[in-house]
């Protein structure tokens, strides 16, 4: 097949005007093989944006993926009267950011109909595409999660303890003062180096450099924000019976990823998923790799075993999504 890459098309931020009211940045990477095989959506992570994405949906495109990836709510440059910065909503933030991909969903399969649709998601970003995936359960083709945590047990029902009082204290609009503390604080004090506030993300210093240089993440989430994203947590485990028993699943991390307790909670989803009978659950722990996998020394062969898993996907999916309709 013939192959083009248009190397600033992922640079360019195009917009959604969603019936959640959000107007939504959205990134598209087009496939670089004259035929395209699938889509694959990309869902971000916290204090993260689509943009930090730009290698994988390069890897995709390649092999033959039309990649969108968007900004959620409250963060990169995603619009909502309801959603500044740091925050999913002043009201049912989950449901919203659930809405939004699918208004994505939807977009994709308008533009690529008959195309079959992955969706992706990275560490909170794996909780939205989970919740997305068990409320619309034909929609997707395929679901991989990394880096995520739904196993948030009585730690997490502690700090949703602590994120109501900081509610009544403060109200919900304003940073936790102490949600960082627990999560990204203590990882990074895990860390034998410390150079940075953001050492656990990645082995790869340039990584980092970016990440805490880049403009868009330099914000606090509100106390409604993780109040939401324990919500995603909790809730998507107790519903994934919905989800069709042959769903392609891939779920990922890495054997030195704090937020997902070096792997294990991966591990832990991985067992959940056969243990409820689905026949179609692979799961990988990368060894010598942190939270940000894909942003890891030594990525390639990652991005290279993530593609050759959305290609079976696709060349198995004769009939794509079959009861969803855009």
């Amino acid at each position: 097949m013939n192959e083009t890459t248009d190397d600033l098309a992922f640079s360019r931020i195009q917009r959604l005007e969603a019936p959640s009211g959000a107007s939504i940045a959205f990134r598209h990477q087009p496939s670089a093989l004259a035929t395209a095989r699938g889509v694959l959506m990309i869902c971000h992570g916290l204090v993260d944006h689509a943009g930090r994405y730009r290698r994988l949906a390069d890897v995709m495109s390649k092999q033959g993926f039309e990649v969108y990836a968007h900004d959620h709510r409250g963060h990169g440059r995603t619009r909502a009267a309801d959603a500044p910065l740091g925050r999913f909503g002043w009201k049912d933030g989950a449901e919203k950011v659930v809405a939004d991909v699918m208004a994505m969903r939807r977009m994709a399969g308008e533009r690529h109909p008959g195309l079959p649709v992955i969706l992706f998601g990275h560490s909170m970003g794996g909780l939205v595409a989970v919740n997305t995936a068990v409320s619309h359960p034909d929609a997707f083709d395929g679901l991989s999660i990394w880096n995520s945590s739904l196993n948030p047990g009585l730690m997490g029902r502690l700090a949703q303890v602590v994120l109501r009082l900081e509610k009544m204290l403060k109200g919900s609009d304003v940073p936790s003062a102490i949600l960082p503390k627990a999560t990204f604080r203590a990882w990074n004090a895990k860390m034998p180096e410390k150079r940075t506030h953001a050492d656990w993300l990645s082995h790869d210093r340039a990584a980092v450099d970016a990440y805490v240089e880049d403009p868009l993440c330099q914000f606090e989430a509100s106390v409604s924000l993780w109040q939401d994203v324990f919500e995603l947590s909790y809730r998507a485990p107790k519903l994934i019976e919905r989800l069709p028993k042959t769903l392609p699943l891939l779920l990922v991390s890495g054997d030195q990823d704090k937020a997902t307790n070096d792997g294990k909670e991966i591990v832990w989803l991985a067992e959940r998923f056969r243990e409820a009978g689905f026949s179609h659950v692979e799961h990988t722990i990368y060894k010598g790799m942190r939270h940000e996998t894909l942003n890891e020394i030594g990525w390639q062969p990652v991005a290279a075993d993530f593609a050759a898993w959305c290609g079976r996907v696709v060349d198995d999916s004769k009939t794509p999504s079959p009861s969803f309709r855009p």
